[in-house]
C-alpha cells in the first residue's frame, strides 16, 4: 500500500509542476519586461535629479559668490577711498588684492582709464576701448551713491583670458573699483552638469547602455561608453526612439534586438537600451531556477510523505524510551509529547504527571526568589548527571532563548562549558562580573567540589551601566559624540607610542568654513545640525585607522595611523574629502549643502615624536590653508 500511494503522488505532483513551470515561463518573460522598463525609468528619473541639482547648486555658487565679490569690491572701495597712499602703488594694490583674497584689483579715473592696477600692464587701459570694458563706464554715469556692476565670466580685454569683474562707484567722487576673479568653481560645475559627464560617473548593467539623443537634430550628445562610438544603428535613430516611451525592441547592431527605452526631458531624449540576448539569459536563470525549486519541494514533500506514512507510528514508541531513557539518567525537564493517537497521547500525561510532581521542590525555590523581587538565580548540576537544576530567572538574566536555554538545562557539559566562557572574560576593573549583552551585567559568585557545582547569579547591569555612562560622559562631546580634545591627546599619544618602526600617520587639525556666517544666517539649531553632519562624516571613517574629536566651537581634530606610506595618508584625507562632498545637509527648506572644511596635518613617522609639537605644526598648516584656499588640506611644512 505504502509503495502504491508513493507511485500516484509522484505522478500527480510531477504532472503540476510541469503544467506551473511553463505558466511561469510567459508570466516570467512579461515580469522581466516590466522591472527591466522600470529600471530604466527609474534610471532616467535620477539622471533627471542629478541634472537638475546639478543646476540648482551651479544657480546657487553663482548666487553667493556674486554676494561675496561684491562684498569684497567694496571692501576694496572703501580701504582706497581711505587711504589715498595706496592708489597709485601698483605693490601696494597687489597687496590690498592679496589681503582680500582678489585675483586683481582695478581703481578708475573719472575719465574711464585704469589709474591703478595690481597688474602693472592694465594701467592706462582705456574702459571705453572695448565691449567687455565699456559696460562698466555706466557706473561713471550713475547718479546713485552705491551704483554697481557684476558681469558675467567672459575673456577680458586685455589678455583674453577668462575672469569675473565686478565694480562699484567710489565714494565722495567719480570713479570705480574693480576687482577681478578667476571663474574655476563655476566652469568646474558647469562641466559636471553634462549628459557626457554624468553618464561616465553613472553605474550601468552588463551590456546596458544610457545615452541621451538631442530632440531637434537627432544627434547622440551623450553616451555611458563615450562619444567615440557608432551610433547609425536603429535604435539611435530619433524617429526610432519615439515609440520606446512604455518600452519596445528595435534592431541593434548586427541584427541584433535590443529593449529600448525612451523619455522626453526638455529637449532632449534620455535613452537605455539592454541586448535582449542579457534578457532572455535572465529569463532562462529565473525559469530554470524555478523548476530546481519546484522539483525540490516535490522531493520533500514525497520524502515527508513517506516520512509519515512509515514512521510516524513507529517512531511513537521510540520516542517513548528515548524520553523515559533521559527521565531517568537525571533530565526531569523532558516532556514527553507523543500524539498520533489516543493511547500515546494518554502514556505522555501520564508520565509527565509524574516527573512534575519531582521537580516541584524546584519550582518552591523559584517562586521564593521571584516573591523577594530580587534579580538573582542559582544553578547546580552534578557530573555524569545531564540535567541541570535551575531557578526560574536564570534564563532572563543570562540573556538566553528558549531553545538555547532548553538545551543547557538538558545537557551538564553545554552548560557548564557556556559557565566557563562567561567566567573566563571578566569585566576590566571589575571582579566577579561579566558582560551578557550590551544591558546587561551580572555578578556569578561559584562553589565547585569534584561531584557538584553550585552557582548565584545577580544583576548588576543598573550599576555598571551608570558606571559606563559617567564615563563617556567625560571622554565624549555631548553635541557630536566625538572624543573630547583631553581625552584625544591621551589616545592620540598612547597610538604615538605604540607605533611599529616605519609606520606612518598624521595629526590633523579641521575647521569649518563660514561657519559664523551659517550660525548668523540659519540659527544655532541649523549651526548645530552642521556640526553634526560634519561629525558624522568623521565618525563614519574607519576606526582602525582613525581617532576623531571636537577640539572646541568649529574646530575638530584627527589622528589618521597604521599607514604604510604616506600616500596611504593622503589616500584616507582624499576619502574623508569625498565623503564630506556627498554627505549634504539641509540648511532650511529647498537649500542644502555639503560642509566645507579646512585641514592642516603634520606627519607622525616615529614613536618618539612630541605629540603637542605635531598638535602645533598641524595648527599652522591649518592657518595657511585658511589664509590662502580653504575647502582642502594642506601638509606643515618647515620654515
Amino acid at each position: 500500500m505504502q509503495k502504491t500511494f508513493i507511485r500516484y503522488t509522484f505522478a500527480i505532483i510531477s504532472a503540476a509542476v510541469f503544467v506551473i513551470f511553463f505558466i511561469n515561463c510567459f508570466v516570467a518573460l512579461h515580469t522581466l519586461e516590466s522591472q527591466q522598463y522600470k529600471t530604466f525609468y527609474t534610471k532616467s528619473q535620477q539622471v533627471i535629479h542629478t541634472l537638475e541639482n546639478n543646476q540648482e547648486e551651479l544657480d546657487l555658487m553663482r548666487e553667493n559668490l556674486d554676494e561675496d565679490y561684491l562684498t569684497r569690491a567694496r571692501a576694496a572701495a572703501y580701504v582706497l577711498d581711505r587711504q589715498k597712499e595706496v592708489s597709485m602703488d601698483v605693490e601696494e594694490m597687489q597687496y590690498l588684492a592679496n589681503l582680500l583674497n582678489v585675483d586683481e584689483l582695478h581703481m578708475i579715473d573719472e575719465n574711464g582709464i585704469i589709474a591703478s592696477a595690481s597688474v602693472s600692464q592694465y594701467v592706462g587701459f582705456d574702459m571705453a576701448a572695448h565691449e567687455q570694458t565699456r559696460a562698466f563706464l555706466a557706473i561713471l554715469d550713475s547718479e546713485e551713491e552705491d551704483a554697481y556692476l557684476i558681469q558675467e565670466a567672459q575673456p577680458n580685454a586685455a589678455e583674453n583670458k577668462i575672469m569675473q569683474y565686478v565694480g562699484v562707484a567710489r565714494e565722495g567722487k567719480k570713479g570705480i573699483v574693480q576687482v577681478g576673479f578667476k571663474p574655476t568653481r563655476q566652469m568646474e560645475a558647469q562641466s559636471r552638469n553634462t549628459y557626457e559627464y554624468i553618464f561616465s560617473k553613472f553605474p550601468t548593467d552588463v551590456g546596458e547602455e544610457l545615452f541621451a539623443v538631442n530632440c531637434m537634430t537627432g544627434t547622440v550628445e551623450g553616451h555611458s561608453d563615450g562619444l567615440s562610438g557608432d551610433y547609425s544603428a536603429e535604435y539611435y535613430q530619433l524617429e526610432q526612439l519615439w515609440e520606446c516611451s512604455d518600452g519596445a525592441y528595435k534592431k541593434g547592431k548586427d541584427g541584433q534586438r535590443m529593449y529600448v527605452f525612451s523619455r522626453k526631458y526638455n529637449d532632449i531624449l534620455i535613452c537605455a537600451a539592454l541586448p535582449f540576448d542579457i534578457l532572455f539569459q535572465k529569463l532562462l536563470d529565473q525559469v530554470i531556477s524555478t523548476l530546481c525549486y519546484l522539483l525540490l519541494i516535490e522531493t520533500v514533500v514525497l520524502v515527508l510523505l513517506n516520512y509519515l506514512v512509515k514512521r510516524k507510528t513507529v517512531d511513537g514508541i521510540h520516542h517513548i524510551i528515548d524520553h523515559l531513557t533521559a527521565i531517568t539518567k537525571g533530565n526531569l525537564d523532558t516532556k514527553v509529547a507523543v500524539g498520533g493517537n489516543q493511547e500515546f497521547e494518554a502514556l505522555s500525561q501520564g508520565i509527565n504527571t509524574m516527573v512534575k510532581s519531582i521537580v516541584s521542590i524546584s519550582d518552591r525555590i523559584s517562586a521564593i526568589i521571584e516573591i523577594s523581587g530580587v534579580p538573582l538565580a542559582a544553578f547546580e548540576y552534578e557530573l555524569g548527571v545531564s540535567h541541570v537544576f535551575v531557578t526560574s530567572g536564570l534564563r532572563e538574566l543570562l540573556d538566553l532563548p528558549d531553545w538555547e536555554a532548553q538545551e543547557f538545562y538538558q545537557d551538564s557539559v553545554k552548560f557548564g562549558r557556556y559557565i566557563d566562557e562567561i567566567t573566563s572574560k571578566p569585566l576590566e576593573g571589575e571582579k566577579d562580573i561579566f558582560q551578557i549583552n550590551d544591558y546587561r551585567y551580572v555578578r556569578i559568585h561559584m562553589t565547585k567540589s569534584e561531584k557538584k557545582h553550585l552557582g548565584v547569579i545577580t544583576d548588576v547591569s543598573r550599576d555598571i551601566l551608570q558606571k559606563k555612562q559617567m564615563q563617556y560622559e567625560n571622554t565624549h562631546d555631548a553635541l557630536t559624540g566625538l572624543y573630547k580634545y583631553s581625552y584625544f591627546k591621551q589616545l592620540a599619544s598612547k597610538t604615538l607610542q605604540n607605533m611599529n618602526e616605519g609606520e606612518n600617520g598624521a595629526i590633523v587639525m579641521l575647521d569649518l568654513d563660514s561657519f559664523k556666517s551659517i550660525n548668523d544666517t540659519f540659527g544655532h539649531d541649523t549651526g548645530d545640525r552642521y556640526l553634526q553632519s560634519f561629525a558624522a562624516v568623521m565618525q563614519s571613517m574607519s576606526e582602525e585607522h582613525f581617532l576623531t574629536a571636537r577640539r572646541s566651537g568649529d574646530e575638530f581634530c584627527m589622528m589618521i595611523f597604521g599607514c604604510k606610506d604616506k600616500s596611504e595618508v593622503t589616500g584616507f584625507l582624499d576619502c574623508f574629502y569625498e565623503s564630506l562632498k556627498e554627505h549634504e545637509i539641509e540648511l532650511c527648506k529647498g537649500q542644502s549643502r555639503s560642509v566645507s572644511a579646512s585641514c592642516g596635518f603634520a606627519w607622525t613617522i616615529n614613536r618618539e615624536e612630541n605629540l603637542e609639537e605635531l598638535l602645533k605644526h598641524a595648527d599652522e598648516a591649518l592657518y595657511e590653508i585658511k589664509r590662502h584656499t580653504k575647502g582642502c588640506y594642506g601638509e606643515y611644512r618647515s620654515s
